[in-house]
Protein backbone atom coordinates (compact mmCIF):
# COMPACT_ATOMS: atom_id res chain seq x y z
CA UNK A 1 0.00 0.00 0.00
CA UNK A 2 0.75 3.44 -0.87
CA UNK A 3 0.08 6.43 1.13
CA UNK A 4 1.32 9.82 0.74
CA UNK A 5 1.87 11.91 3.99
CA UNK A 6 0.49 15.39 3.21
CA UNK A 7 3.65 17.10 5.32
CA UNK A 8 6.62 19.70 3.92
CA UNK A 9 8.07 18.44 7.59
CA UNK A 10 11.29 16.77 7.42
CA UNK A 11 11.44 15.37 10.67
CA UNK A 12 7.95 14.44 11.03
CA UNK A 13 8.04 12.66 7.47
CA UNK A 14 11.05 10.26 9.32
CA UNK A 15 9.14 9.90 12.50
CA UNK A 16 6.15 8.65 10.56
CA UNK A 17 8.79 6.42 8.74
CA UNK A 18 10.25 4.55 11.01
CA UNK A 19 6.40 4.12 13.37
CA UNK A 20 4.61 2.03 10.04
CA UNK A 21 5.53 -1.44 9.49
CA UNK A 22 6.97 -2.62 5.88
CA UNK A 23 4.11 -3.09 3.37
CA UNK A 24 2.99 0.52 3.46
CA UNK A 25 4.92 2.79 1.72
CA UNK A 26 4.46 6.33 2.89
CA UNK A 27 5.78 8.99 0.02
CA UNK A 28 6.33 12.39 0.71
CA UNK A 29 5.54 15.20 -1.41
CA UNK A 30 8.60 16.12 -2.72
CA UNK A 31 8.02 12.14 -4.24
CA UNK A 32 4.75 13.41 -6.50
CA UNK A 33 6.11 16.72 -7.48
CA UNK A 34 4.35 18.95 -5.22
CA UNK A 35 6.47 21.40 -3.94
CA UNK A 36 3.77 24.21 -3.16
CA UNK A 37 2.70 24.93 1.00
CA UNK A 38 -0.22 23.15 1.91
CA UNK A 39 -3.12 25.44 2.81
CA UNK A 40 -3.51 25.46 7.02
CA UNK A 41 -6.09 28.24 7.53
CA UNK A 42 -8.13 26.64 9.97
CA UNK A 43 -9.12 27.10 14.08
CA UNK A 44 -8.49 23.41 14.86
CA UNK A 45 -6.60 20.05 14.51
CA UNK A 46 -9.06 18.25 12.73
CA UNK A 47 -9.72 21.20 10.30
CA UNK A 48 -6.50 21.89 9.41
CA UNK A 49 -5.19 17.89 9.30
CA UNK A 50 -8.58 17.40 6.93
CA UNK A 51 -7.45 20.64 4.66
CA UNK A 52 -3.90 19.21 3.98
CA UNK A 53 -5.16 16.11 3.25
CA UNK A 54 -8.51 17.26 0.81
CA UNK A 55 -5.73 19.27 -0.84
CA UNK A 56 -3.66 16.51 -1.66
CA UNK A 57 -6.31 13.89 -2.76
CA UNK A 58 -8.23 16.65 -4.87
CA UNK A 59 -5.04 17.89 -6.44
CA UNK A 60 -2.82 15.01 -7.08
CA UNK A 61 -5.36 12.46 -7.07
CA UNK A 62 -3.77 9.98 -3.99
CA UNK A 63 -4.62 8.30 -1.20
CA UNK A 64 -3.36 10.09 1.91
CA UNK A 65 -3.21 11.50 5.25
CA UNK A 66 -2.38 14.78 7.13
CA UNK A 67 -1.58 15.44 10.62
CA UNK A 68 -1.72 18.54 12.81
CA UNK A 69 -0.34 18.49 15.97
CA UNK A 70 -0.72 21.19 18.82
CA UNK A 71 1.34 21.61 22.13
CA UNK A 72 -1.92 22.52 24.93
CA UNK A 73 -0.47 24.17 28.17
CA UNK A 74 -3.07 24.30 30.87
CA UNK A 75 -2.23 27.21 32.48
CA UNK A 76 -2.05 29.45 28.74
CA UNK A 77 -5.62 27.66 28.22
CA UNK A 78 -4.63 25.32 25.81
CA UNK A 79 -2.23 27.69 24.04
CA UNK A 80 -0.37 28.06 22.16
CA UNK A 81 -2.66 24.57 20.60
CA UNK A 82 -3.27 24.89 17.02
CA UNK A 83 -1.16 27.59 16.52
CA UNK A 84 1.61 25.71 17.70
CA UNK A 85 4.15 26.05 14.92
CA UNK A 86 3.50 30.03 14.46
CA UNK A 87 2.99 30.82 18.20
CA UNK A 88 5.88 33.36 17.85
CA UNK A 89 4.73 34.78 14.86
CA UNK A 90 4.64 33.67 11.09
CA UNK A 91 8.16 33.90 10.27
CA UNK A 92 9.53 32.36 13.57
CA UNK A 93 11.51 29.08 13.99
CA UNK A 94 11.12 26.18 17.00
CA UNK A 95 13.72 28.42 19.05
CA UNK A 96 11.41 31.29 18.69
CA UNK A 97 8.26 29.42 19.66
CA UNK A 98 10.34 27.47 23.12
CA UNK A 99 11.34 31.20 24.25
CA UNK A 100 7.84 32.11 23.98
CA UNK A 101 6.84 29.35 25.73
CA UNK A 102 9.11 29.42 28.42
CA UNK A 103 8.66 33.53 28.72
CA UNK A 104 5.13 32.98 29.12
CA UNK A 105 5.28 30.26 31.65
CA UNK A 106 7.85 32.45 34.43
CA UNK A 107 7.30 32.10 37.55
CA UNK A 108 4.56 29.61 37.18
CA UNK A 109 4.80 26.08 39.49
CA UNK A 110 1.54 24.97 37.32
CA UNK A 111 3.54 23.28 34.03
CA UNK A 112 1.01 20.56 32.69
CA UNK A 113 0.67 19.84 29.43
CA UNK A 114 -0.01 18.04 27.10
CA UNK A 115 0.94 17.44 22.94
CA UNK A 116 -2.28 16.58 20.67
CA UNK A 117 -2.41 15.28 17.18
CA UNK A 118 -5.25 14.23 14.87
CA UNK A 119 -4.70 12.27 11.57
CA UNK A 120 -7.14 12.87 9.00
CA UNK A 121 -6.96 9.96 6.53
CA UNK A 122 -8.81 9.83 2.89
CA UNK A 123 -8.73 6.62 0.75
CA UNK A 124 -10.58 6.76 -2.10
CA UNK A 125 -12.54 9.94 -0.64
CA UNK A 126 -13.60 8.30 2.21
CA UNK A 127 -12.16 10.43 5.16
CA UNK A 128 -11.43 8.43 8.68
CA UNK A 129 -10.14 10.40 11.42
CA UNK A 130 -7.60 9.21 14.15
CA UNK A 131 -6.47 10.98 17.46
CA UNK A 132 -3.30 10.68 20.04
CA UNK A 133 -2.37 12.24 23.04
CA UNK A 134 0.81 12.72 25.21
CA UNK A 135 0.63 14.30 28.48
CA UNK A 136 3.14 15.65 30.48
CA UNK A 137 5.53 19.04 31.73
CA UNK A 138 7.01 22.09 30.93
CA UNK A 139 10.74 21.86 31.99
CA UNK A 140 12.12 25.52 32.52
CA UNK A 141 15.25 25.28 30.35
CA UNK A 142 15.68 23.25 26.91
CA UNK A 143 17.12 19.43 27.32
CA UNK A 144 18.13 17.17 24.55
CA UNK A 145 18.93 17.81 21.02
CA UNK A 146 16.61 15.04 19.73
CA UNK A 147 13.14 15.18 18.23
CA UNK A 148 11.55 18.63 16.72
CA UNK A 149 10.00 21.40 17.77
CA UNK A 150 8.85 21.72 21.62
CA UNK A 151 10.60 18.41 22.21
CA UNK A 152 13.47 20.16 24.19
CA UNK A 153 11.06 21.47 27.08
CA UNK A 154 8.49 18.38 26.94
CA UNK A 155 8.80 16.15 29.61
CA UNK A 156 6.04 13.10 29.26
CA UNK A 157 4.51 12.20 32.71
CA UNK A 158 6.18 8.87 34.01
CA UNK A 159 9.52 10.19 32.44
CA UNK A 160 12.14 12.58 33.88
CA UNK A 161 13.71 13.49 30.70
CA UNK A 162 12.62 15.28 27.85
CA UNK A 163 11.15 13.73 23.95
CA UNK A 164 14.47 15.57 23.09
CA UNK A 165 16.39 13.10 24.96
CA UNK A 166 14.81 10.21 23.24
CA UNK A 167 15.40 8.41 20.26
CA UNK A 168 12.73 8.20 17.50
CA UNK A 169 11.81 4.62 18.93
CA UNK A 170 11.46 5.50 22.09
CA UNK A 171 9.97 8.98 21.86
CA UNK A 172 7.38 6.92 19.24
CA UNK A 173 6.04 4.31 21.86
CA UNK A 174 4.40 6.64 23.97
CA UNK A 175 4.35 9.66 21.99
CA UNK A 176 0.99 11.45 20.99
CA UNK A 177 2.31 11.18 17.32
CA UNK A 178 2.60 7.60 17.74
CA UNK A 179 -0.90 6.75 19.59
CA UNK A 180 -2.33 8.86 16.06
CA UNK A 181 0.04 6.38 13.89
CA UNK A 182 -0.99 3.38 15.94
CA UNK A 183 -4.55 3.75 15.21
CA UNK A 184 -3.94 4.47 11.40
CA UNK A 185 -2.26 1.85 11.08
CA UNK A 186 -4.58 -0.65 13.10
CA UNK A 187 -7.57 0.84 10.48
CA UNK A 188 -5.14 0.02 7.48
CA UNK A 189 -4.74 -3.50 8.37
CA UNK A 190 -8.64 -4.21 9.19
Amino acid sequence: MKLVFATNNSNKLSEIRSLVPDGIEILSLKDINCLEELPETQNTLIGNSLQKAKYISETYGFNCFADDTGLEIDILNGEPGVYSARYAGDECNSEDNIEKVIEKLEGEEDRKAKFRTVIALIIDGKETFFEGACKGRIIKTKSGVEGFGYDPIFTPDGYEITFAEMNKVEKGAISHRGKAVEKLVGFLHR
